[in-house]
């Protein structure tokens, strides 16, 4: 199969585009390394600097793919909700020249990197895909703002698209070669783990007066080769003649901040002061998944579910890759 990764160039993007180009897929990666970095690109996938509405880098890119796999977009929830036109231009008007010229271009597959922000505050726990959507910040609007224009085109434009719906990511490859790079960097793991590599103490936890059993905000965490997985076989589904569908992601177990906190200062053999601060904008207090469906219909389950592994890889990345990408010269001549 030949597929086009926007954002091939980030966190979750190069990890995947290694895994496909692993499983023998022909990969093309599009990204504008606004805040990915081409040094985590593999060196088997084809690389189209550009944006996904970018009609010149399209018409590059997009001749001979059988599928899109569309990663690109903002992902930060807290800048989303001081910056929500950008984030709504960025992930839900943009990506729209993207799937005009797929279909110019005869493709009619895509499979979207979205989001469970979409759902909100959940009714229950654990989510499952017929769940309200009621996203309580930016970025999960932005997210589902782009699932019902697939939807739009699905019905009037024969598109087929599968939408991948998960939580909180984490780790690396497990050798530690590609991993996460952001700046700066909002994700609790890596801020966590970059803090103690700089030999700092105190960690500071965002919302304690939540009701859950700690008053901390709990997530269901999935590590990143899972997710990678997923979106491999969600796109050999939909390239198999799948039809559009939603599945939800995650390990089915929820952990909260100070779990968190406490099994990544068990991983490095570190002592951390927490420090308990005020909530971030835009955060539900649970998100936990029930990925029943992608086990039943992609045959997806986690592979490493244990959140000390996940840690444990995410630490390898970090020890490894202090500042990022550019610890080493050779990674990014």
């Amino acid at each position: 199969m030949r597929v086009l990764a926007t954002g091939g160039a980030g966190y979750i993007g190069s990890v995947t585009v290694r895994l496909l180009c692993d499983a023998g897929h022909e990969v093309t990666v599009l990204d504008t390394l606004e805040r990915g970095n081409e040094a985590a690109i593999d060196p088997r996938a084809r690389f189209v600097r550009g944006a996904v509405d970018d009609r010149s880098a399209l018409a590059e890119a997009l001749p001979g793919i059988d599928a899109v796999l569309h990663l690109a977009g903002y992902i930060e929830v807290a800048e989303s909700q001081v910056r929500p036109a950008e984030y709504l231009e960025n992930n839900a008007v943009r990506p729209m020249e993207l799937v005009e010229s797929m279909l110019e271009h005869g493709v009619d597959a895509i499979v979207f990197s979205s989001t469970a922000a979409v759902y909100g505050e959940p009714e229950s726990v654990p989510i499952r895909e017929d769940a309200p959507t009621r996203p309580v910040n930016v970025y999960g609007a932005s997210k589902l703002m782009f699932e019902r224009m697939l939807d739009w085109y699905g019905t009037r434009r024969g598109l087929r698209s599968v939408r991948l719906r998960y939580f909180n990511v984490a780790g690396a490859w497990p050798d530690g070669s590609i991993g996460e790079a952001h700046d700066p960097e909002t994700h609790i793991i890596p801020r966590i783990l970059k803090s103690v590599a700089s030999g700092q103490t105190r960690f500071e936890v965002f919302g304690s007066d939540y009701e859950t059993p700690d008053g901390t905000c709990v997530r269901d965490y999935i590590h990143v080769c899972d997710l990678a997985e997923a979106h491999r076989l969600a796109l050999e589904y939909v390239h198999a003649g799948g039809s559009t569908d939603v599945f939800n992601l995650g390990n089915g177990q929820g952990y909260s901040n100070l779990d968190v906190v406490r099994t990544c200062a068990e991983v490095v053999g570190r002592e951390i002061d927490i420090e308990l601060g005020p909530r971030r904008s835009g955060d539900p207090a649970v998100l936990v998944a029930s990925a029943e469906r992608a086990e039943d219909v992609l045959g997806w389950r986690p592979k490493r579910p244990e959140l000390r592994t996940i840690v444990r890889d995410a630490w390898s990345w970090h020890e490894s890759h202090p500042e990022g990408y550019h610890s080493s010269e050779e990674m990014v001549e």
